[in-house]
């Protein structure tokens, strides 16, 4: 019998040998001639059942129960089944081809090779058949179907199980059957048992009870799309996807085949997996930390965080594990095969078809090598975004219960680079996690094949392996260090950043931007020391390590000459193969220390912020609600923000409020006032007494929070709609009137901390936040300061004794006419309640309130005093005849002041919101930011000598092998062509030079890196400080941070070694395909089309993954933005018990990050699968072209080279298109920050050719023509054509409704904004043409909020360091701060917090006074200036102001009338228009004029209790 053969001495094949027994001597049944029969016999009953089928639905028609596809979600096992249903079609169709060919070969006489070509012939139509049906059919799931292909696949895994059973066994005793069918018989097995899985033991996942076989197989032409629909907890494509679907990353076909289609937005992105997801994540993290805590107090340690990010991901921790173990043992099937091959090709034979084994053996050890480093690779990502997750969800849940104390240790900018950088890092540290262990296992292998081919040598070897490793101690400490302080400088300069973004308007107003830039490059500075020393050295431990393989090969060679072993080519080759491999880890030696060390230093902080101060939980003892009359309860208490200080901020404390009491609390700046609400919250440590609270609280800060987004979304804060309460809310707010002139209305969004409204507005939504929670106890923290008169007067009458008239209040007050309707008033006096009672109780019982009402009587006495010296002459200018006071509150002038008629004729464009999507580059990155990137730094003129440098490096490298296989012999018996010592000599001077070269390329590498690092610092930081105003209105702080941060630390340590990656991988390419095209010219022509197909993936894959990218920065901006939201606004998040909500939103936002990034890694895997396939049959082509050629022809030792060479080609090819595309994802930075680095600036700081004198402004005479405003092109103006003049010297009062126009003027003023059209003059210099420094360091202004910034109280109150201590002093006793500062110990080095939190609004608002009188410019701007501080010390302000700017222009915007009654001349606007402009006395002698009855107003609710 000859069936398919066996190799004979002609080359023919023949089934089996002479040495085989007559067939009568062998059971029947273990015939392959039986086997084939069967196996034919039950393809053809397949055919058979198959067109029984058709023909049934035929005839019986449509009428066929149908399963709709969108009851099913396991269509990834019909994609399976089919794939090894053409598999086995394929693979009959070479049998078909080869019997047929031996066929034709014995001459048509063999009637068993007829027998195999018709069981080959039908398997393969039978299975094509089949493949067809689960393509097309949708009908033939009828139940008889169902069973005979039940039926029949049992019968066909048996009959294959047994063929494999046989086959082997027949093989191991004869060596008959050729490797062709034993292939065949495993291969048929394994479809079989799969099939047979699906069909019998695999269950549809709507619980029918049929397997899958009938559904997911037998019914098609569908689409998974409808899948879809299953709402929130639909399957995920990775959840659902079969095995080979998983094995193969098919599941992520459908989203790269959208990215061909379209651009890919977040909503085309799908949703993670449960157990991806941070909601069940985050929970199960905390838990695993709080359980390694029992017992101990020690709080969070490094450790235990470890421990905890272990345990909750322990599993694919585990399996990643394996996978990487199966990776490493395959990795060196090659190399130890090595010597046996060279030694087959030189003509020794130990086996028949030894050569098609050998080749087998490779591919499949090629194969199971790139299966396990996919899945390793990607499974490791999926822990990393697992780790981040939860990490960011614990840092942010910290953020939210961080004590005063801890908060002012941890600024908001510190705690955004713990989660932006520090969780981020130890995310990227699970692609390092198994490697400390894997080099073990590497360096264990290596040296057993080492000891194989080389004996005793082996030692030399060992040792110099644990010379290099030991090497990397030092430079693994030095490492640790410069990460440390690199972090920490990131940290400083991160938090100066995020403080100077925040407070950009001031800084503008003030022209000190450029100072304080100055001031982040001094911090980049000290930032870019410890930078360079980390980055060179990186090449240093980058050199020692490139150059260990070839130390550890130049001592194992010259101990085998030392000790007598004679190296033979095949030997030399399989070392050298091994330390090619040993290379890859000790090559990752450096990265993973660096990584090592990175994640360590992050771990350490993370643990020691986890380890901060909560707030105290017991401060507030909170009592059921409607458990008692008494709302609020304070015995005894004694608060301190810092419980280690002397002096408490409050001593005690001691009073009562009863259900639906109203509670004002009065008293000077700095005396304890929001103290003591904030104890009431539960904020101040206590040192003794107690706190009780019955009921649910709202709040309303001095400081307004409002979240980025929808209006109506921070009014409801995640409260339901009701709308009937939500109007009533907003009429008591005045909100309605604001609402109508928006162009969205209450769906307008507003930009990051409210930037887009005004103070009043801000203050009123806020307010409008409290009352629709409808809690039991309301605080409200002086709230009518930032908003006008007419304003104070309907919300206190609205809100306080309308819609809260039976609830309790407690409030905050400067206006001293606010507190005859309060039933108990508490005066506050240097943290101590001086004085508690009724109004009229307190009035003649102490002198600290009598302060305060003599403040308040003498700015009355001043309107009285202007009232009667009124005399009766018209208005200078015309004032409306109806000059009726509105009861409309216009629109905030910072957004739009028209009515909604202006508003909608004013501009035909369409409307846009002021804060609008982040901004995404679509399609492919442009040449041109690599082109920048390259080029930044000394023109490109290093690339050159890397490019070099890398060059020779390979030469010298392949040189040196080529050398050791060309002058060693082939074995024992031949001479070798060069002495021993010449043969060392040569190599070890190629391995020098190698290591020279790469030392030169890794220096050069990081110079040009840190150097474009620093360029492209240093052009996007001075472009954003430079850029107007507009820019920072409608782009969120999180967009810059995100930039500054993440952004910037790709730059400085990836971009440089994804660049040098690819260079690298491309040369040692190259090499790679000259050496195996020298050896097998055959091997380029298979080399092109896999190029040409490795590149048309690549193309296909990175439409996909390129915006994946950009999504992964765009959903960053978000996570970051909220989070600084939240750790600013978290005493009112708190007041409200909000926490779980914002939990949530962060949660969500997380989530929304991970997934772009989760579908980035298995587009990734996707794409290096498919390479790794294409490189593994290239390799296997060129393995059977060498095998195939007769004994003689090609140096066995050179072919031996290429192999050698050639096991290396898959893992580089898939490595140039992972850093290809890696790189394409990380230049997304670069682009990014090029995008802010070509921001539109403002106009020149200064003119050289139009500066002003030195003395200007003299005189101080400010003239506006034909003004208008509009703050971008698209929104509609907003002060509309103002013509006026304000005389030198002379004091303006401005005046008009919030949202009149005050604002925009003064910011018109100092050129904030840049006017539509007409222009303003100052002594006669139109300030359009000048410097923008020239004007604003000229003028002064004390701004309508009041900022101070970290550092002392001589760099906030002279930044630019132009005065001397002596006159810095004398501005503090001026502003009556200079008591306080004494008081302090450093005196003027005294420190600042961030924002000046440390000090009050009172005492922040006189630091900005100090300013003006440090200054003493001829024009002087007050907006809203004294709204923070109570009657007497604006008194006291208007005093100082009087005093020392007696002989300056003075423009004042002021709620209180008071303020501005003493003006010369008064302004008021009205809907940007001037309404009436002239003196008070004037103004009042016309009673029918708006001024007039603000001033009627005031006094009457000045003098009224609101009773």
């Amino acid at each position: 019998m000859n069936f398919l053969g066996s190799t004979t001495d002609n080359g023919t094949l023949t089934m089996f040998s002479e040495s085989i027994p007559p067939l009568d001597f062998r059971p029947f049944l273990l015939e392959p001639l039986f086997l084939r029969w069967v196996s034919g016999f039950l393809h053809a009953v397949l055919l058979l059942v198959l067109f029984c089928s058709w023909v049934r639905k035929k005839i019986r028609g449509d009428n066929v129960v149908r399963e709709s596809l969108k009851d099913r979600s396991d269509l990834g096992f019909k994609k399976s089944a089919l794939f090894c249903s053409l598999a086995l079609s394929l693979l009959n169709l070479v049998l078909v081809s080869l019997s047929g060919f031996y066929w034709y070969e014995s001459g048509w006489s063999d009637n068993e090779q007829l027998v195999s070509l018709i069981g080959f012939l039908l398997g393969m139509v039978s299975w094509v058949v089949l493949s067809i049906c689960l393509l097309r059919c949708s009908d033939y799931e009828q139940v008889k179907s169902q069973f005979l292909l039940r039926l029949w696949l049992g019968f066909y895994l048996a009959v294959s199980c047994y063929a494999l059973v046989v086959d082997t066994v027949v093989y191991k005793k004869h060596k008959s059957v050729i490797v062709h069918i034993l292939v065949y018989d495993i291969v048929a097995f394994s479809a079989s048992l799969f099939l047979g899985y699906v069909a019998f033991l695999k269950k549809a996942t709507r619980g029918n009870i049929n397997g899958v076989l009938e559904e997911p197989l037998l019914n098609g032409g569908g689409s998974v799309e409808v899948n879809k629909k299953d709402g929130s907890d639909e399957a995920t494509p990775y959840s659902k996807a079969g095995i080979l679907s998983l094995l193969t990353f098919s599941w992520m076909g459908p989203l790269i085949d959208l990215g061909n289609k379209k651009i890919v937005d977040l909503v085309d992105v799908p949703q993670l997996q449960d157990a991806d997801s941070v909601v069940g994540l985050a929970p199960k993290f905390r838990s695993m930390l709080e359980s390694s805590d029992v017992g101990e107090r020690s709080g969070v340690t490094t450790f235990k965080l470890l421990k905890a990010l272990y345990f909750s991901a322990q599993r694919d921790i585990l399996v990643t594990a394996s996978f990487a173990l199966i990776y490493t043992v395959a990795s060196y099937v090659g190399p130890a095969l090595i010597d046996t091959f060279v030694q087959y090709l030189n003509g020794r034979r130990q086996y028949n078809h030894e050569g098609y084994v050998l080749v087998s053996t490779f591919f499949v050890a090629k194969l199971v090598e790139c299966l396990s480093q996919r899945h390793w690779f990607f499974r490791l990502q999926k822990v990393g975004i697992r780790m981040r997750s939860s990490l960011v969800a614990m840092i942010y849940e910290k953020g939210l219960t961080l004590s005063s104390n801890s908060k002012q240790g941890s600024t908001s900018g510190e705690i955004i680079n713990f989660m932006t950088v520090d969780a981020e890092r130890i995310g990227n540290f699970s692609w390092y996690m198994h490697d400390p262990w894997m080099v073990l296992v590497q360096v264990g292998l290596a040296l057993w094949i080492l000891y194989r081919n080389l004996g005793l040598a082996t030692i030399a070897a060992l040792i110099s392996t644990v010379i290099v490793m030991f090497m990397n101690i030092p430079f693994g400490k030095m490492q640790e260090r410069f990460q440390e302080k690199l972090m920490e400088a990131k940290d400083k300069r991160m938090k100066s950043t995020s403080e100077i973004i925040r407070n950009m308007r001031i800084l503008k107003l003030q022209g000190w931007e450029m100072k304080f830039l100055s001031k982040i490059f001094d911090l980049r500075n000290s930032e870019e020391g410890w930078l360079k020393k980390y980055v060179y050295n990186s090449a240093v431990i980058s050199f020692v390590f490139w150059g260990a393989p070839t130390l550890v090969s130049v001592s194992t060679f010259g101990a085998c000459i030392l000790l007598g072993i004679p190296l033979e080519s095949g030997k030399i080759l399989s070392a050298l193969a091994t330390f090619r491999i040993l290379q890859e880890p000790i090559y990752n030696l450096p990265d993973t220390i660096s990584m090592l060390v990175q994640t360590k230093v992050s771990l350490d902080r993370i643990a020691s912020y986890l380890c901060l101060d909560n707030l105290q939980q017991d401060v507030v003892e909170r009592l059921p609600q409607g458990s008692s009359d008494i709302a609020v309860e304070v015995t005894n208490s004694t608060l301190s923000w810092d419980v280690s200080s002397a002096s408490p901020t409050l001593k005690d404390i001691d009073f009562k409020v009863f259900t639906g009491m109203k509670v004002a609390v009065c008293g000077t700046v700095g005396s304890g006032k929001s103290s003591l609400l904030s104890s009431i919250l539960g904020e101040v440590p206590k040192i003794s007494g107690s706190l009780k609270v019955c009921g649910t609280k709202a709040y309303v800060a001095q400081s307004p929070w409002i979240q980025s987004g929808k209006i109506e979304d921070n009014i409801l804060f995640g409260k339901p709609m009701e709308r009937e309460r939500y109007e009533k809310v907003l009429e008591a707010c005045s909100l309605s009137k604001d609402l109508e002139i928006l162009s969205f209305g209450d769906q307008t969004v507003i930009g990051e901390r409210g930037i887009n409204l005004s103070g009043g507005q801000k203050q009123r939504i806020q307010i409008a936040r409290a009352l629709y929670q409808d809690a039991d106890i309301y605080l409200f923290d002086d709230p009518f300061s930032a908003v006008d008169a007419h304003t104070g007067s309907h919300l206190f009458k609205e809100v306080l004794l309308g819609l809260l008239s039976s609830k309790s209040v407690i409030y905050v007050t400067h206006q001293v006419e606010f507190l005859p309707a309060a039933d108990l008033i508490l005066v506050m006096k240097d943290g101590r309640i001086s004085q508690a009672g009724k109004y009229n109780e307190i009035l003649n019982s102490g002198t600290d309130f009598m302060e305060l009402i003599g403040a308040h009587q003498e700015a009355l006495a001043v309107v009285g005093s202007v009232e009667s010296n009124s005399v009766s002459e018209k208005s200078a200018l015309g004032v409306e005849e109806n000059g009726v006071v509105r009861d409309d509150i216009g629109f905030d002038g910072k957004q739009e002041s028209q009515d909604s008629k202006n508003d909608k004729s004013d501009s035909g464009e369409p409307k846009k919101q002021i804060v609008e999507e982040e901004e995404r580059e679509k399609g492919s990155v442009a040449l041109d930011v690599y082109w920048k990137y390259i080029t930044l730094a000394y023109g490109g003129a290093l690339v050159p000598f890397i490019l070099l440098g890398q060059v020779l490096f390979q030469l010298l490298q392949i040189g040196s092998n080529y050398w050791m296989a060309w002058a060693t012999p082939i074995s024992a018996d031949v001479e070798a062509p060069v002495t021993m010592s010449t043969l060392m000599i040569v190599y070890v001077a190629l391995a020098v030079g190698s290591s020279l070269c790469i030392l030169l390329r890794a220096t050069l590498l990081m110079t040009a890196g840190y150097k474009t690092a620093t360029e492209l610092f240093h052009k996007m930081h001075h472009c954003i400080f430079r850029s107007p105003m507009s820019f920072f209105d409608s782009t969120p702080s999180g967009r810059i941070m995100n930039r500054a941060s993440t952004d910037q630390s790709a730059v400085d340590l990836e971009l440089p070694y994804q660049f040098g990656s690819v260079a690298i991988t491309v040369i040692q390419l190259i090499g790679i395909i000259g050496v195996m095209s020298q050896i097998s010219w055959l091997v380029f022509l298979v080399f092109i089309p896999v190029v040409a197909a490795s590149i048309w993936y690549q193309r296909y894959y990175i439409a996909a993954a390129r915006e994946l990218s950009r999504l992964v920065g765009v959903c960053k901006g978000p996570l970051i933005q909220h989070f600084a939201e939240t750790i600013s606004g978290s005493t009112t998040i708190r007041s409200f018990n909000q926490e779980s909500r914002f939990r949530c939103d962060n949660m969500r936002l997380s989530d929304g990050y991970s997934r772009p990034k989760f579908y980035s890694a298995g587009a990734m895997e996707w794409l290096c699968f498919r390479l790794d396939m294409l490189s593994s049959l290239t390799f296997a082509f060129s393995l059977v072209f060498l095998i195939s050629i007769p004994t003689g022809v090609i140096d066995p030792s050179l072919a031996g080279l290429a192999v050698t060479y050639g096991l290396s080609l898959n893992t580089l090819q898939a490595w140039l298109i992972w850093t290809l595309c890696s790189l394409e994802n990380k230049i997304i930075s670069v682009e990014r920050i090029l995008q802010y680095a070509n921001v539109p600036s403002e106009p020149p700081l200064v003119i050289e050719s139009n500066r002003p004198e030195q003395s200007w402004p003299s005189r101080g005479d400010v003239e506006i023509r034909d003004l208008q405003v509009r703050y971008a092109p698209h929104m509609p103006l907003v002060l509309r054509g103002i013509t006026c003049t304000f005389k030198g010297g002379l004091r303006t009062g401005i005046v008009g409704r919030t949202g009149s126009g005050k604002s925009t003027l003064i910011q018109t003023l100092f050129r904030i904004v840049e006017p539509s059209a007409g222009e303003i003059r100052i002594d006669g210099v139109n300030i359009l043409t000048i410097g923008l420094h020239d004007l604003r360091l000229r003028l002064s202004i004390i701004p309508q909020d009041p900022t101070m910034f970290e550092g002392t109280v001589r760099s906030n109150l002279d930044p630019l360091e132009e005065y001397t201590d002596d006159q810095i002093w004398e501005a503090l006793d001026k502003c009556q701060l200079g008591d306080e500062v004494r008081k302090k110990e450093q005196k003027l080095d005294s420190s600042v917090s961030e924002n000046g939190e440390n000090w009050s609004m009172g005492q922040r608002q006189l630091v900005c006074l100090g300013r003006v009188l440090l200054k003493r410019s001829k024009i002087l701007v007050l907006d809203e200036a004294t709204a923070s501080v109570d009657t007497a010390t604006d008194n006291l302000i208007q005093k100082t102001l009087r005093e020392h700017f007696s002989d300056c222009t003075v423009i004042t915007i002021a709620h209180r009338i008071s303020s501005v009654i003493d003006s010369d001349m008064v302004l008021l606007l009205s809907n940007g228009i001037i309404e009436e402009y002239d003196t008070p006395v004037r103004l009042l002698e016309d009673k029918s004029s708006s001024f007039a009855k603000l001033v009627a107003e005031y006094t009457a609710r000045s003098s009224s209790s609101f009773d």
